[in-house]
């Protein structure tokens, strides 16, 4: 069974910084693209970055030069570093994952359950 596990969300105020954390479990896993989305009060869900297994990485121009994702493939984890952070900002922030099981090409996309980030002074 996959599963996705975030942390590291909470409360700053503006300009402070924030580290998400999002570790998938499961047994003989391969975690292709890897992304953080995040949906704000009353609005969609909207990408925010994400990154190859290789290491190229996207962002929404939002966030470009404030976040910057990363992974750690030995652990099956991606991270997000926000800095600057500011009130629009806020919303519930999902990581998501494309896996595959070792020895088979079908890959489904798995998703955490959320973490909420607010920025408010």
């Amino acid at each position: 069974q996959v599963q996705l596990e975030e942390s590291g969300g909470g409360l700053v105020q503006p300009g402070e910084s924030l580290r998400l954390s999002c570790v998938v479990s499961g047994s003989s896993l391969n975690s292709n693209t890897m992304a953080w989305c995040r949906q704000p009060p009353g609005k969609e869900r909207e990408l925010v970055a994400s990154i190859a297994r290789a290491g190229i990485s996207n962002y929404a121009d939002s966030v470009k030069g404030r976040f910057t994702i990363s992974r750690d493939n030995a652990k099956n984890a991606v991270y997000l570093q926000m800095n600057s952070l500011k009130p629009e900002d806020t919303a519930v922030y999902y990581c998501n994952a494309d896996i595959n099981q070792v020895g088979f090409l079908s890959v489904t996309r798995y998703w955490g359950q959320g973490t909420q980030v607010t920025v408010s002074s």
